[in-house]
């Protein structure tokens, strides 16, 4: 008979940045769904978040949000702090919330440059570093970062962003290093999930048609494949692919 290890999630506490919208949002609900608690951060998304907490509490967990301002990433470690206040010491921490700037190397400016870092590379790493730190010295925690596949064929424009994602990469596998055993360090690769932040369906229907798969994600994959790697302990430092194929073409 196999043994499949896993970490349990019923009981743990997570944080969610980013995720009262989005992604982030089925994330929050796809933890809840497992029986997790979650705090779902925020920066100006109230409302979305305040939703996605009672749709979490309607799943039998306990659910709250906070609000912290990520393009200061000195704040980062604000997170864990309130996470700790209202649920209890976090032992999981996905790191969704980013920009998605468009620019290029020939109009980029240094202060949109530091923005886009601050707040999709810095805030992901001092999050993190906070999050090692409070972490209870009996318990193994596990970090997911969102990340972009197009850090291996980058787009022509959202120029600051697809390098600041490149960093993530690299983060997650630094980070997996360092701080293993007890904590580890994946990440999620996203393709054509959803339509970007003014785009509608069609826009990524047509995005999609050039993919093996021809369809569109939705953010049902996105979701098992963050669970799979916060539930499978024998997992660091790897980057899952979830593009329909993407990477392929």
């Amino acid at each position: 008979m196999v043994t499949i290890r896993e970490m349990e999630l019923h009981g743990r506490v997570g944080v969610v940045t980013g995720g009262g919208v989005r992604v982030g949002r089925s994330i929050a609900l796809g933890l809840a769904s497992a029986g997790a608690d979650v705090f779902i951060h925020y920066n100006r998304s109230a409302d979305p978040a305040e939703e996605t907490a009672a749709m979490a509490r309607d799943l039998g967990a306990r659910a709250v949000v906070g609000s912290v301002d990520l393009s200061d990433p000195s704040r980062a470690g604000d997170l864990i702090d309130l996470a700790t206040e209202q649920l209890g010491p976090p032992s999981i921490l996905v790191n969704s919330a980013s920009g998605f700037p468009t620019d290029t190397i020939g109009d980029v400016t240094l202060g949109d440059w530091r923005r886009t870092f601050d707040l999709t590379l810095a805030s992901p790493v001092f999050a993190t570093q906070a999050f090692a730190n409070a972490l209870e010295d009996d318990v193994e925690g596990a970090v997911v970062n969102i990340t972009d596949v197009r850090t291996h064929s980058p787009y022509r424009e959202h120029f600051s962003y697809i390098v600041a994602k490149g960093g993530i990469d690299t983060f997650t596998r630094a980070a997996a290093l360092q701080l293993g055993p007890r904590i580890r360090v994946n990440a999620v690769a996203l393709g054509v999930i959803l339509p970007p932040p003014g785009e509608g369906d069609a826009y990524a229907t047509r995005l999609a048609e050039e993919l093996p798969l021809a369809k569109v994600g939705g953010t049902e994959p996105v979701v098992a494949a963050v669970l799979s790697l916060l539930e499978n302990d024998f997992v660091t430092g790897e980057i899952v692919r979830v593009d329909g194929g993407g990477h392929l073409v």
